[in-house]
């Protein structure tokens, strides 16, 4: 069942137009990485309301790890607001802006797939 519908997706990209150039592995990239990163960070909200998890404790590093690069830099910048931590609420809408800007209805990559340009 399996390999007949792994048979039928290559054969339909094969006869298709449009080759697997740049932007389509692009896209087939960006959106799922930027889909879990942006649940990643929900979860860390979700962690920022029980200060007592430690986040070097197995099912919280998987959630942890991804993100605290992104997440140390900016606390830097933006410091907690009556002791919450807000950068993982700025670091979804980021992820979410970036998914729409790139992949969305009217994204640049969208766009570009479509052979519509700019």
């Amino acid at each position: 069942m399996a390999l007949k519908l792994m048979r039928k997706l290559f054969t339909s990209l094969q006869t298709t137009d449009r080759a697997m150039d740049f932007t389509t592995i692009a896209s087939w990239t960006l959106g799922p990485l930027l889909g879990v990163m942006t649940f990643l960070f929900i979860f860390r909200i979700v962690l920022t309301w029980y200060p007592q998890v430690d986040l070097t404790r197995f099912p919280f590093n998987v959630i942890a790890a991804p993100t605290e690069p992104f997440l140390a830099p900016s606390r830097k910048i933006v410091s907690p607001i009556g002791g919450v931590d807000i950068t993982p609420i700025l670091w979804v809408g980021i992820m979410s802006f970036l998914r729409e800007i790139l992949l969305g209805q009217q994204g640049l990559l969208t766009m570009m797939m479509e052979g519509k340009g700019f």
